[in-house]
């Protein structure tokens, strides 16, 4: 049986607008801060929290993520766009997608780019 992804923003894509827009769409996303992800969590701390919680992860920070993701080959997932390839309703488009077309099991240790769901 497959399971609903969940998605969690780090801090660099933590926006509220993203965030609520998600979140009326049905979706069970989280960001940074919540009660179990301190706003100062480095970037280690937010992948495998995400992991701990279940959830795939959505940043901007594209470098640190790929080490990351290579370090802990077996987070929840891990879903990179550059800042300012996508406008807001861009974002929550293909984040929409993401969220209603692939399940939990499929990211599993893949790191991903949103360009993909555009």
């Amino acid at each position: 049986m497959s399971k609903k992804l969940h998605l969690h923003l780090d801090a660099d894509a933590s926006s509220k607008a993203l965030h609520s827009a998600l979140l009326a769409r049905g979706h069970d996303v989280t960001r940074t801060p919540t009660e179990w992800m301190p706003l100062d969590a480095s970037d280690e701390q937010q992948l495998l929290g995400a992991t701990a919680q279940g959830r795939a992860i959505f940043t901007y920070n594209i470098r640190d993520f790929i080490a990351l993701g290579k370090r802990y080959p077996h987070h929840g997932g891990i879903i990179l766009a550059y800042q300012r390839s996508m406008n807001l309703n861009e974002t929550v488009h293909a984040l929409d997608r993401v969220l209603c077309e692939t399940d939990a099991d499929e990211w599993v240790g893949q790191t991903r780019w949103l360009n993909d769901w555009r």
